[in-house]
């Protein structure tokens, strides 16, 4: 037994943890820094996907020149972005394939580029375009330079 001047010290039990209360603290201070970081990280991601279909664009653009070096002009748009993998019926000097794989040429949300030859825009010799993120040919485009 401890006389009056002296402190006494507790000491912990065995079976001792977190309360309640501080374990729903915890979860609290959680979710407040998911909800502040994950929109900037989902703007982020968003803003990926349209570089990454803008360098794909620019690299597409490169390869249908080198084929239109080769076989005189660029791909019909019935043959479309194929004509790079597989060569077209009616063409002499193909010396491809231009691109590795035998898959269609997607997009970054996995939708085919959209190739047209003639340009439909004016000081363009050809279209590509992706649909972007809305998936809408008639807003948020992306098209080669």
């Amino acid at each position: 037994m401890p006389n009056r001047g002296q402190s006494v010290l507790l000491q912990a039990k065995p079976d001792s943890g977190f309360t309640l209360l501080e374990v729903l603290v915890v979860i609290a201070i959680i979710g407040l820094l998911i909800g502040l970081v994950a929109p900037a990280a989902l703007r982020q991601l968003g803003g990926a996907r349209i570089s990454v279909a803008k360098q794909s664009i620019e690299r597409l653009g490169t390869v249908l020149d080198m084929y239109k070096l080769d076989v005189g002009t660029y791909p019909d748009t019935s043959d479309g972005l194929t004509a790079l993998v597989d060569k077209p019926a009616d063409v002499s000097n193909w010396n491809g394939p231009y691109l590795k794989g035998n898959a269609a040429v997607l997009d970054p949300w996995n939708r085919p580029y959209i190739y047209r030859f003639p340009s439909q825009r004016s000081g363009h010799d050809y279209d590509i375009c992706s649909e972007g993120p809305n998936g809408s040919t008639s807003d948020g485009m992306i098209c080669n330079p």
